[in-house]
């Protein structure tokens, strides 16, 4: 199949023909070849036909925002690294003269719920355009982290957002391995180098070093609602102790600017900033329709016999919520 494809005609520029190429005949790292491809293989996705030398982006953020490796079996619906590169994109092309990111997320590690608002604000200092926020059936904790930014936020009246707070789950199992007669044999060099551990007791030690650095990250929250919304420290306490909103109440809080969906705010933005002759557009993954499958194959002739149970690939994407997250904890 694949090399029906690849000699077959015309379909593959020649960087994907040497991708293919070096990884069947070299040492390469799986990385290393879907980076080549999905790098080259990046296209513009026209939503609405206008001029060329004024348009405006449209970036999703769907999904928990969790980094892991993608897997082109079953494509993520949250893809970390693509979006940190489309925001390089906007960065990069003077063209674009607006910006609005979609948001549909419960949240995420806080690692990449922090890195993702630095770049959109790097994006907004360096570019000085206009950012808006379209909040979708939900934008809580991280979603809302790397919302605040925004010029202006537009949420639906069902959209569930808030949710400003850090949560670390965990299950303790040590006592049903004590009636199971399940020892732990951990071996540690200091008290606290298991901390968390589900497989020991909890002391109060192991509890206070984590609610420390809880609030540590909290108070990093607070921080960027407070510098985001220009909204005084008091009042970000009283919203922030973790509960949800929805749209109304976000608005009457001073969470989000207005209540509206993405063609309100399209029309909102244009007018403000007499936009309404620009191109419209977003970042698609491949301009081949074709080019999942044929990744899927080359995968299959690549790592041969050990596809067949997917190696260690993870199907979901994310086991459990592990470590410390900006997500809603009832998600």
């Amino acid at each position: 199949m694949v090399s029906d494809w690849i000699s077959g005609g015309g379909f593959f520029s020649s960087h994907i023909i040497s991708a293919v190429g070096n990884v069947l005949t070299k040492d390469v790292e799986k990385t290393s070849f879907w980076d080549t491809i999905m790098q080259d293989a990046m296209s513009e996705n026209i939503l609405r036909e206008g001029l060329l030398d004024e348009r405006i982006v449209i970036v999703d953020v769907t999904g928990i925002m969790i980094q892991v490796e993608q897997n082109y079996f079953a494509p993520l619906s949250y893809n970390h690294q693509k979006i940190l590169s489309d925001l390089d994109r906007i960065i990069e092309d003077t063209s674009i003269k607006a910006v609005v990111i979609r948001v549909d997320s419960p949240g995420g590690g806080v690692y990449e719920s922090a890195q993702l608002r630095d770049k959109i604000k790097e994006m907004k200092e360096v570019r000085d355009i206009p950012i808006y926020v379209v909040m979708e059936s939900m934008a809580t904790s991280g979603g809302y982290y790397i919302s605040v930014d925004a010029d202006k936020i537009f949420a639906s009246r069902e959209t569930i957002t808030g949710s400003i707070g850090v949560i670390m789950s965990g299950l303790n199992l040590s006592g049903l391995m004590e009636k199971y007669g399940v020892k732990d044999t951990t071996v540690k060099s200091g008290d606290l180098k298991d901390v968390g551990s589900a497989t020991r007791p909890t002391t109060e030690e192991d509890l206070s070093v984590l609610q420390n650095l809880v609030d540590s990250m909290y108070e990093r929250f607070v921080d960027v609602v407070e510098e985001g919304r220009k909204m005084d420290r008091s009042h970000v306490y009283e919203l922030a102790d973790g509960r949800i909103y929805d749209g109304t109440q976000a608005l009457d809080a001073g969470l989000i600017d207005a209540i509206g969906y993405y063609d309100q705010a399209i029309i909102d933005l244009e007018r403000t900033y007499e936009l309404e002759n620009a191109q419209i557009f977003s970042y698609s993954s491949s301009e081949f329709p074709f080019v999942n499958q044929f990744m899927s194959e080359i995968t299959m002739l690549i790592r041969g016999k050990n596809m067949g149970s997917l190696g260690d690939i993870n199907i979901s994407g994310m086991n459990n919520k592990q470590g410390f997250m900006y997500i809603y904890g009832g998600y």
